[in-house]
């Protein structure tokens, strides 16, 4: 039997521990790498090509949200499932906009994690029995047809990722390194971003994430 080849990408050594025993000894799944923030989960898919990855969304530098389509222009063979904190809608949304075909949460049974890793590697969706069921069935089927609910739905993928790394308080420098973008072309997208949501500066562009649910107040 061929093994489904999988790779963890979380920032808590517990959880990735956790994932890799639930995978460990299965017939048809092999954990073939362990990763700790969003960086290294590229390196290694690209230099070991798993058929899926398991990733957190809030990890240290580029977060789970931003490493999906990166992830997707590298490597789209590998598909991938968010094991998350986050159950609101906004997350589940932005990770399957970018590529995800499954969204467990960490609270769920690890069964949904086998279960999950079963189904993308077929292609199918797998999501988290507690994610509402009558949100995320239209978000699937019918993506294009969601009405735009604010501002943020307005920005491009990438100023999409450039405002969550400027509300993570990353300087443009920091923000060019991480996406391969010039420190111009970054202010470019800011601005272009402070245009699009109606907001004067930094501090608000924060406001706006806390508001949204992108930023969790303990960490603005």
């Amino acid at each position: 039997m061929v093994k489904t080849k999988v790779l963890i990408a979380d920032d808590h050594a517990l959880v990735r521990e956790g994932a890799r025993q639930a995978l460990h000894g299965l017939p048809d799944a092999e954990v073939i790498g362990l990763a700790e923030d969003g960086e290294s989960a590229l390196r290694l898919a690209q230099q070991h090509h798993p058929d899926v990855l398991l990733l957190d969304i809030s990890m240290p530098g580029l977060n789970g949200i931003d490493v999906i389509p990166l992830l997707k222009r590298s490597c789209p063979q590998t598909r991938i499932v968010v094991l998350s904190i986050h159950q609101k809608e906004v997350f589940v949304q932005q990770a399957l906009a970018a590529g995800a075909l499954g969204y467990v949460l960490k609270t769920a049974p690890i069964s949904d994690v086998i279960d999950a890793v079963r189904a993308v590697a077929k292609g199918n969706y797998f999501l988290s029995a507690k994610i509402e069921a009558a949100v995320v069935s239209g978000y699937v089927k019918k993506p294009d047809a969601m009405p735009a609910q604010h501002g943020y739905d307005t920005l491009t993928e990438r100023e999409q990722q450039v405002f969550r790394l400027v509300v993570q308080g990353r300087s443009n420098k920091q923000i060019g390194e991480l996406l391969a973008l010039s420190p111009r072309t970054v202010e470019k997208h800011r601005a272009a971003i402070l245009h699009k949501l109606d907001v004067r500066d930094t501090v608000d562009m924060v406001r706006y994430a806390v508001k949204l649910g992108i930023l969790d107040p303990d960490d603005a």
